[in-house]
Protein backbone atom coordinates (compact mmCIF):
# COMPACT_ATOMS: atom_id res chain seq x y z
CA UNK A 1 0.00 0.00 0.00
CA UNK A 2 1.37 3.77 -0.95
CA UNK A 3 1.48 5.96 1.74
CA UNK A 4 -0.19 9.78 1.21
CA UNK A 5 3.36 11.02 0.08
CA UNK A 6 3.98 8.26 -2.58
CA UNK A 7 3.26 9.42 -6.08
CA UNK A 8 1.53 6.89 -8.06
CA UNK A 9 3.19 6.18 -11.57
CA UNK A 10 0.73 7.69 -13.44
CA UNK A 11 1.30 11.35 -10.98
CA UNK A 12 5.00 10.85 -11.52
CA UNK A 13 4.36 10.80 -16.08
CA UNK A 14 1.97 13.95 -15.40
CA UNK A 15 4.59 15.62 -13.81
CA UNK A 16 7.30 14.87 -16.00
CA UNK A 17 5.21 16.70 -18.30
CA UNK A 18 4.00 19.63 -16.21
CA UNK A 19 4.90 22.81 -17.38
CA UNK A 20 6.76 24.03 -14.58
CA UNK A 21 9.44 21.18 -15.28
CA UNK A 22 12.89 22.58 -15.25
CA UNK A 23 13.86 23.75 -18.58
CA UNK A 24 16.83 23.06 -20.39
CA UNK A 25 18.61 26.87 -20.84
CA UNK A 26 18.01 26.85 -17.22
CA UNK A 27 19.86 23.60 -16.80
CA UNK A 28 22.46 24.93 -19.23
CA UNK A 29 22.67 28.55 -17.78
CA UNK A 30 22.58 26.96 -13.93
CA UNK A 31 25.90 24.37 -14.32
CA UNK A 32 27.92 25.51 -17.45
CA UNK A 33 30.46 28.40 -17.83
CA UNK A 34 31.18 29.80 -21.05
CA UNK A 35 28.67 27.71 -22.45
CA UNK A 36 29.07 28.28 -26.96
CA UNK A 37 26.57 26.64 -28.75
CA UNK A 38 27.43 24.87 -32.14
CA UNK A 39 24.91 24.57 -34.80
CA UNK A 40 24.41 22.02 -37.85
CA UNK A 41 25.11 18.15 -38.59
CA UNK A 42 27.41 18.88 -41.16
CA UNK A 43 25.10 18.14 -43.62
CA UNK A 44 21.31 19.50 -44.02
CA UNK A 45 20.00 20.84 -41.19
CA UNK A 46 20.17 22.31 -37.65
CA UNK A 47 17.90 20.61 -35.35
CA UNK A 48 16.77 23.13 -32.91
CA UNK A 49 15.37 20.22 -30.56
CA UNK A 50 18.79 19.33 -30.31
CA UNK A 51 21.01 22.04 -27.92
CA UNK A 52 24.79 21.01 -28.30
CA UNK A 53 28.48 23.00 -27.36
CA UNK A 54 31.05 23.31 -25.01
CA UNK A 55 31.29 25.24 -21.76
CA UNK A 56 32.96 24.38 -18.50
CA UNK A 57 31.79 22.46 -15.33
CA UNK A 58 33.59 22.86 -12.11
CA UNK A 59 36.65 24.63 -14.11
CA UNK A 60 37.01 21.64 -16.54
CA UNK A 61 35.90 21.98 -20.07
CA UNK A 62 32.50 19.22 -21.20
CA UNK A 63 30.63 18.84 -24.47
CA UNK A 64 26.33 19.20 -23.63
CA UNK A 65 23.96 17.48 -25.59
CA UNK A 66 20.22 18.59 -24.90
CA UNK A 67 17.05 18.01 -25.58
CA UNK A 68 14.55 21.06 -25.68
CA UNK A 69 11.49 21.18 -26.21
CA UNK A 70 11.05 25.40 -25.96
CA UNK A 71 8.93 27.68 -24.08
CA UNK A 72 6.71 29.44 -26.11
CA UNK A 73 4.05 28.27 -28.51
CA UNK A 74 6.66 29.34 -31.57
CA UNK A 75 9.63 27.95 -29.98
CA UNK A 76 8.24 24.58 -29.35
CA UNK A 77 6.83 24.17 -32.79
CA UNK A 78 10.43 25.39 -34.15
CA UNK A 79 11.95 22.49 -32.08
CA UNK A 80 9.27 19.71 -32.48
CA UNK A 81 8.10 19.73 -29.24
CA UNK A 82 11.53 18.15 -27.99
CA UNK A 83 11.59 15.42 -30.88
CA UNK A 84 14.62 15.32 -33.02
CA UNK A 85 15.31 14.72 -36.55
CA UNK A 86 18.04 12.81 -37.94
CA UNK A 87 19.96 15.99 -38.09
CA UNK A 88 19.68 16.28 -34.37
CA UNK A 89 21.48 13.19 -33.62
CA UNK A 90 23.67 13.63 -36.13
CA UNK A 91 24.84 17.12 -34.26
CA UNK A 92 24.70 15.18 -31.32
CA UNK A 93 27.50 12.26 -32.49
CA UNK A 94 29.53 15.03 -34.47
CA UNK A 95 29.88 17.03 -30.91
CA UNK A 96 30.60 13.79 -28.95
CA UNK A 97 33.35 12.60 -31.26
CA UNK A 98 34.43 16.22 -30.63
CA UNK A 99 34.43 15.63 -27.37
CA UNK A 100 36.32 12.42 -28.04
CA UNK A 101 39.00 13.81 -30.02
CA UNK A 102 39.64 17.06 -27.29
CA UNK A 103 39.29 14.48 -24.59
CA UNK A 104 36.12 15.99 -22.82
CA UNK A 105 33.99 14.07 -21.25
CA UNK A 106 29.98 14.11 -22.49
CA UNK A 107 26.95 15.24 -20.36
CA UNK A 108 23.64 14.54 -22.01
CA UNK A 109 19.92 15.86 -21.03
CA UNK A 110 16.96 14.39 -21.78
CA UNK A 111 13.46 15.47 -22.15
CA UNK A 112 12.10 14.04 -24.96
CA UNK A 113 8.70 11.80 -25.87
CA UNK A 114 10.81 10.06 -28.78
CA UNK A 115 12.35 10.97 -32.21
CA UNK A 116 10.15 13.19 -34.66
CA UNK A 117 7.69 10.89 -36.89
CA UNK A 118 7.59 12.77 -39.26
CA UNK A 119 7.63 12.49 -42.99
CA UNK A 120 10.99 14.34 -43.41
CA UNK A 121 12.36 12.79 -40.63
CA UNK A 122 12.20 9.14 -42.38
CA UNK A 123 12.83 10.78 -45.60
CA UNK A 124 16.29 11.42 -44.12
CA UNK A 125 17.29 8.55 -42.24
CA UNK A 126 15.22 8.80 -38.81
CA UNK A 127 16.02 4.97 -37.83
CA UNK A 128 19.61 5.25 -39.24
CA UNK A 129 20.75 8.07 -37.20
CA UNK A 130 19.73 6.61 -33.68
CA UNK A 131 21.16 3.21 -34.59
CA UNK A 132 24.32 5.32 -35.50
CA UNK A 133 24.41 6.89 -32.47
CA UNK A 134 24.03 3.79 -30.37
CA UNK A 135 26.91 2.45 -32.31
CA UNK A 136 29.05 5.20 -32.00
CA UNK A 137 28.72 6.41 -28.34
CA UNK A 138 28.84 2.99 -27.43
CA UNK A 139 33.21 3.05 -27.73
CA UNK A 140 33.49 6.75 -27.09
CA UNK A 141 36.74 7.10 -25.26
CA UNK A 142 35.75 9.24 -22.88
CA UNK A 143 33.27 9.89 -19.71
CA UNK A 144 29.27 9.81 -20.70
CA UNK A 145 26.92 10.63 -18.12
CA UNK A 146 22.97 11.13 -19.11
CA UNK A 147 20.59 12.98 -16.70
CA UNK A 148 16.82 12.31 -18.00
CA UNK A 149 14.90 15.26 -16.52
CA UNK A 150 11.81 14.97 -17.64
CA UNK A 151 10.37 12.35 -20.20
CA UNK A 152 12.52 9.78 -21.27
CA UNK A 153 10.95 8.24 -24.92
CA UNK A 154 11.61 5.08 -26.69
CA UNK A 155 14.48 5.01 -29.21
CA UNK A 156 14.43 8.82 -29.20
CA UNK A 157 15.96 8.83 -25.63
CA UNK A 158 17.94 5.77 -25.95
CA UNK A 159 19.95 7.35 -28.72
CA UNK A 160 21.43 9.98 -25.89
CA UNK A 161 21.70 7.47 -23.14
CA UNK A 162 23.93 4.75 -23.89
CA UNK A 163 26.84 6.03 -22.26
CA UNK A 164 28.22 4.94 -18.87
CA UNK A 165 25.30 6.04 -16.37
CA UNK A 166 22.24 7.17 -16.61
CA UNK A 167 20.53 9.55 -13.82
CA UNK A 168 17.17 10.64 -13.49
CA UNK A 169 15.10 13.49 -12.21
CA UNK A 170 12.73 11.79 -9.49
CA UNK A 171 9.84 13.31 -11.35
CA UNK A 172 10.79 11.73 -14.74
CA UNK A 173 10.25 8.70 -16.62
CA UNK A 174 11.80 6.36 -19.29
CA UNK A 175 10.05 3.74 -21.76
CA UNK A 176 9.86 1.95 -24.83
CA UNK A 177 6.73 4.08 -25.86
CA UNK A 178 4.58 6.51 -24.26
CA UNK A 179 1.90 5.02 -21.24
CA UNK A 180 -0.79 6.02 -24.12
CA UNK A 181 0.52 4.34 -27.11
CA UNK A 182 0.57 1.16 -24.36
CA UNK A 183 -2.62 1.25 -23.71
CA UNK A 184 -3.89 1.65 -27.54
CA UNK A 185 -1.71 -1.73 -28.32
CA UNK A 186 -2.73 -3.34 -25.77
CA UNK A 187 -6.47 -2.37 -25.07
CA UNK A 188 -7.36 -0.81 -28.13
CA UNK A 189 -7.97 2.35 -25.24
CA UNK A 190 -5.59 4.86 -24.92
CA UNK A 191 -7.81 6.08 -22.02
CA UNK A 192 -6.38 3.43 -19.87
CA UNK A 193 -3.27 4.97 -19.86
CA UNK A 194 -2.69 5.43 -16.02
CA UNK A 195 -3.18 2.00 -16.11
CA UNK A 196 -0.62 1.28 -18.09
CA UNK A 197 1.85 3.20 -16.50
CA UNK A 198 1.96 1.07 -13.49
CA UNK A 199 2.56 -2.03 -15.55
CA UNK A 200 5.23 -0.12 -17.57
CA UNK A 201 7.82 -0.20 -14.75
CA UNK A 202 9.23 3.50 -15.85
CA UNK A 203 9.35 5.39 -13.01
CA UNK A 204 12.97 6.06 -11.84
CA UNK A 205 12.42 3.92 -8.38
CA UNK A 206 11.42 0.53 -10.46
CA UNK A 207 14.03 1.27 -13.54
CA UNK A 208 16.38 1.56 -10.49
CA UNK A 209 15.34 -1.42 -8.68
CA UNK A 210 16.09 -3.23 -11.84
CA UNK A 211 19.50 -1.94 -13.04
CA UNK A 212 18.61 -0.06 -15.46
CA UNK A 213 19.60 3.03 -14.34
CA UNK A 214 22.60 4.25 -11.60
CA UNK A 215 20.61 6.75 -9.63
CA UNK A 216 18.00 8.87 -8.61
CA UNK A 217 18.53 12.82 -8.24
CA UNK A 218 16.33 15.06 -5.74
CA UNK A 219 13.96 17.24 -7.61
CA UNK A 220 12.95 20.41 -5.83
CA UNK A 221 10.43 23.00 -6.57
CA UNK A 222 13.27 25.43 -6.43
CA UNK A 223 14.81 25.03 -10.14
CA UNK A 224 17.91 26.36 -8.15
CA UNK A 225 18.03 23.94 -5.82
CA UNK A 226 17.28 20.85 -8.59
CA UNK A 227 20.67 22.44 -10.45
CA UNK A 228 22.55 22.18 -6.98
CA UNK A 229 21.50 18.58 -7.04
CA UNK A 230 22.37 17.59 -10.15
CA UNK A 231 25.76 19.49 -10.16
CA UNK A 232 26.53 17.42 -6.73
CA UNK A 233 25.84 14.23 -8.57
CA UNK A 234 28.00 14.88 -12.31
CA UNK A 235 30.66 16.59 -9.97
CA UNK A 236 31.04 13.09 -8.38
CA UNK A 237 30.37 10.41 -11.12
CA UNK A 238 32.79 12.67 -13.16
CA UNK A 239 35.61 12.45 -10.73
CA UNK A 240 35.31 8.77 -10.95
CA UNK A 241 34.85 7.55 -14.29
CA UNK A 242 37.81 10.28 -15.51
CA UNK A 243 40.02 7.54 -13.35
CA UNK A 244 39.38 5.17 -15.52
CA UNK A 245 41.43 3.93 -18.50
CA UNK A 246 39.91 4.26 -21.87
CA UNK A 247 40.05 0.50 -21.95
CA UNK A 248 38.45 0.04 -18.64
CA UNK A 249 36.10 2.92 -19.01
CA UNK A 250 35.07 1.05 -22.54
CA UNK A 251 35.20 -2.48 -20.68
CA UNK A 252 32.70 -1.11 -18.17
CA UNK A 253 30.32 0.64 -20.75
CA UNK A 254 29.71 -2.85 -22.58
CA UNK A 255 29.40 -4.73 -19.31
CA UNK A 256 26.69 -2.63 -18.33
CA UNK A 257 24.02 -2.76 -21.84
CA UNK A 258 24.94 -6.51 -21.63
CA UNK A 259 23.19 -7.15 -18.50
CA UNK A 260 19.97 -6.17 -20.16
Amino acid sequence: MKSKKDKTAAQIVALSRAPEKITTPELIKGLFADFIEFHGDRNYQDDQAIVAGIGTFKKKPVTIIATDKGVSPKERIAKNFGCPSPGGYKKALRLAKQAEKFNRPVIAFVNTSGAYPGRSAEEHGQGEAIARNLLEFSTLKVPFVTVIFGEGGSGGALALACGDEVWMLENSMYSVLSPEGFASILWKDSRRSDEACEIMQLTPASLLKNDVIEGIIPEHRSHRQTIAEIAKVLDERLQKLEKLTPEQLLSKRHSRFRKF
